[in-house]
């Protein structure tokens, strides 16, 4: 398992293919791997986003996410899961969060990648500062 959040782009695609020999999983151990990408849009509430800041909380954070992800791990037997987030200036485009689960099974993999990332967006704690196209103004975003 690997979680990072980190204040620099990242690619995906990338991400997901080089993981599994990163972490040591062997090929032909898993049948399935699920992916989440989430990226930022250029709007929200009816206003045109121009960027955004994404903060957290440094430590628990981490440690949130590893616990649940733990449990996922077990609740589905998952084989792997890979988390990162994004943190810092994010704009329109760019990817914010990527969830992979890898199991023996399809289900498994769509159910726990599902739960991780329903997790992320309930209960992780991650604020959203956006800054609204044409205008000077600024707004947290309630995401709960």
């Amino acid at each position: 398992m690997l979680i990072e959040i980190r204040p620099e782009p990242f690619d995906p695609w990338a991400e997901v293919s080089i993981h599994p020999e990163r972490c040591g999983v062997e090929a032909g151990s898993f049948g399935a791997c699920s992916v989440f990408v989430g990226s930022m849009r250029d709007f929200n509430l009816g206003d045109t986003v121009h960027c955004m800041e994404l903060e957290h909380y440094e430590g628990m954070t981490e440690k949130l996410l590893a616990d649940h992800a733990g449990a996922v791990i077990d609740r589905y037997g998952l084989t792997e899961l890979l988390i990162l987030h994004r943190v810092g200036m994010i704009y329109p485009g760019d990817p914010i969060v990527l969830v992979a689960a890898w199991s023996a099974h399809r289900a498994e993999a769509f159910d726990g990648c599902r739960d991780m990332m329903e997790h992320l967006k309930s209960r992780a704690t991650f604020w959203k500062k956006e800054s609204l196209e044409d205008t000077a103004e600024q707004r947290w975003v309630d995401n709960r």
